[in-house]
């Protein structure tokens, strides 16, 4: 497929804002939603009492769209974040977004910023970021009866400067990411403010990010700050904590999938203890922003775990699953799962 480039270097994008041509608006009164209307304004207008402000109504999603090795545009499983929005939605009191309504608002705001699509072979995207707030004016504690469903895109590069490189990470024990039976299994917008505590503390202590641990028994590795944690067992296994904390991963979803089916391997979701640290052969944290981020150290109780090679280099097993995860995204394996959705660009 052909179409006109925006003038940017995509091969040297960060992960960071960049305005684009439009984003689209849905809006939800009187029990429907309307039409959608794309627009190039950035900023919207918000009562100074709107539920998202004052009561934490606002939950979001992020998925990537991707020029393939033959030319077409796709998003990676966009119906999988539109069942997880409804999850989020149905925990705050939220409307829920049709999966009608969020592919074809995933289709309009593409078509809208095609220049946008970054070309194969850049190692970008065009970042997609749905979300959903409560805008209805309320002092007293109660859900909105309005809702604006939105999704703004924008063109990234790699979450992690390094790229695909080892990082290090501390595990925290006097913070907690999220309670039992709370909002740690959606997207709420609260819980990344929330994080920003552990993650300043990890750079303050040249680490690149935090693992928590389970809130009731600070004795399970919950997540790693921005993403699911996976360790690489070293009699092969992929290990993943199984928490009623923990966000569900797509990624995690994803690979888990390519190691029990495409390499053979045994996976488990369970209850990780932070002690079986010593029987990690690799380790890694999963999301939509950087797929797979090896870990080669983790510092816990003032004692450094080094994982595979030292931490120097990342592990056989996660480059095997990262590599085999990309390869799907941009085309260059065949998708046996239906996981590409393709985007008629008009």
């Amino acid at each position: 497929m052909s179409f006109k480039r925006a003038d940017l270097d995509f091969a040297n994008l960060d992960f960071s804002y960049r305005k684009v041509n439009a984003n689209i608006r849905y809006y939800y009164r009187n029990g429907k939603w309307d039409g959608g209307t794309l627009t190039n304004e950035e900023y919207f207008p918000l009562h100074i009492a709107a539920t998202c402000v004052h009561y934490g109504q606002a939950i979001f999603e992020g998925l990537k769209v991707y020029e393939t090795k033959n030319g077409d545009v796709v998003a990676f499983r966009p119906v999988e974040n539109q069942k997880r929005m409804v999850k989020s939605a149905e925990k705050l009191f939220m409307a829920r977004v049709t999966e009608e309504i969020f592919l074809e608002a995933l289709d309009r705001v593409v078509n809208a910023n095609k220049e946008f699509v970054p070309p194969y072979g850049s190692g970008a995207s065009l970042y997609i970021r749905p979300l959903l707030i409560g805008i209805s004016p309320h002092i007293g504690v109660k859900p909105s009866e309005d809702y604006l469903f939105m999704i703004l895109v924008t063109p990234v590069g790699p979450y992690f400067k390094g790229g695909f490189k080892p990082v290090k990470m501390l595990v925290v024990e006097d913070l907690d990411r999220a309670a039992p039976f709370g909002l740690g299994d959606v997207k709420a917008a609260g819980n990344y403010a929330a994080g920003l505590r552990g993650y300043f503390r990890a750079k303050e202590n040249n680490f690149t990010d935090v693992i928590y641990l389970d809130a009731k028994e600070r004795k399970y590795i919950d997540e790693s700050g921005p993403a699911n944690f996976i360790a690489i067992m070293k009699d092969g296994t992929y290990t993943t904590p199984q928490s009623s904390s923990v966000l569900p991963s797509i990624t995690n979803m994803s690979l888990r999938t390519i190691a029990k089916d495409d390499f053979g391997w045994k996976t488990e979701q369970r209850s990780v203890a932070i002690d079986e640290i010593t029987n990690f052969s690799e380790a890694g944290c999963c999301g939509t922003a950087a797929v797979i981020t090896p870990v080669g150290e983790i510092r816990y109780r003032d004692k450094d775990y080094k994982l595979f090679d030292q931490g120097r280099t990342a592990g056989p097993k996660v480059t095997q699953l990262y590599e085999r995860l990309v390869k799907i995204q941009l085309g260059e394996v065949e998708d046996t799962r239906g996981w590409l959705r393709k985007i008629e660009i008009k």
